[in-house]
């Protein structure tokens, strides 16, 4: 079974687990990326920028 693209982009379960649960996968995301600034603040700091964090959105 193929699925439209309306289909796919509309995914009411992982909605509903967003919306009970908080988005983990962009909680997860926006720790790594903390993680990678402060080793690299850590490791010389000539790459620490800061980190591009992914943007939640409302649900």
């Amino acid at each position: 079974m193929t699925r439209s693209p309306s289909e796919i982009d509309h995914m009411p379960i992982y909605e509903d687990l967003v919306r009970e649960l908080g988005d983990v996968v962009a909680e997860a995301q926006m720790a790594a990326a903390h993680t990678q600034h402060k080793a690299a603040q850590l490791l010389g700091g000539e790459h620490a920028e800061q980190p591009h964090l992914p943007q939640r959105h409302a649900g």
